[in-house]
């Protein structure tokens, strides 16, 4: 199911402020050439062109990536590609990537891609969520199992080193999170992909309180090749 472009740029206040504390500690350096693995509306791609980065653009969503190239400079190279399947042509020197990878169910073949898409030395800093994971809102309308990928630490670990990172770091964060427009954000970003998510977010709102949390749980990720 296509992404609701507008409605999650509006929306992703939080994936913003988690971007800019992945940033904090990425310590990319000017001029670096670096990936967004999953670049969504564009929110968090300014941030990296923010940093004097060179930045490209990737996500799977046409809809993203025409909101993206509608919001970006023109000289951004923003183009649609499934991270599964990625081709750069040229590594890049570093990867960047927030609120994407738990959405990709294959995360073998994912490293892989992306370790090949990496420069020798390069360095990849992301974040996605981790076991745990929005579980309020998933226990509120009685789903059992998410439909989302969300990995445990050790485990992404070892897929990092089997697909060739050098080096691999994990660790889950938790990250209770209130929003402006809860039942919005909901429907457009937690319950993303499921046909009565309009109908649903309000359920999942009385159910989670005043004001409503939802308890986001976020996966770190640092690995170098």
């Amino acid at each position: 199911m296509s992404w609701d472009a507008d409605t999650y740029d509006r929306v992703a206040d939080p994936q913003e402020a988690w971007a800019r504390e992945i940033l904090a500690r990425a310590g990319f350096e000017p001029a670096q050439t670096v990936l967004d693995a999953g670049c969504g509306s564009g929110r968090v791609t300014r941030l990296l062109l923010e940093q004097g980065l060179d930045v490209v653009a990737v996500d799977a969503d046409p809809a993203m990536v025409a909101k993206a190239r509608e919001a970006l400079p023109p000289q951004v190279r923003v183009e649609q590609q499934d991270l599964l399947d990625l081709e750069l042509g040229e590594p890049v020197d570093a990867i960047f990537s927030c609120a994407v990878f738990h959405w990709i169910d294959d995360h073998e073949r994912l490293f892989a891609r992306l370790r090949g898409a990496l420069r020798p030395g390069g360095r990849m800093v992301a974040q996605c969520g981790g076991h745990g994971n929005v579980a309020n809102v998933l226990a509120a309308i009685d789903r059992r199992e998410a439909t989302h990928f969300f990995a445990q630490p050790e485990d992404t670990e070892r897929r990092l080193r089997d697909a060739g990172f050098n080096e691999a770091r994990a660790w889950l964060e938790p990250k209770p999170t209130t929003v402006a427009d809860p039942e919005t954000f909901i429907a457009t970003v937690c319950l993303h992909g499921d046909p009565r998510a309009a109908e649903l977010a309000p359920k999942v709102v009385e159910a989670l309180g005043e004001p409503p949390v939802i308890d986001y749980v976020r996966l770190n990720i640092e690995a170098a090749a």
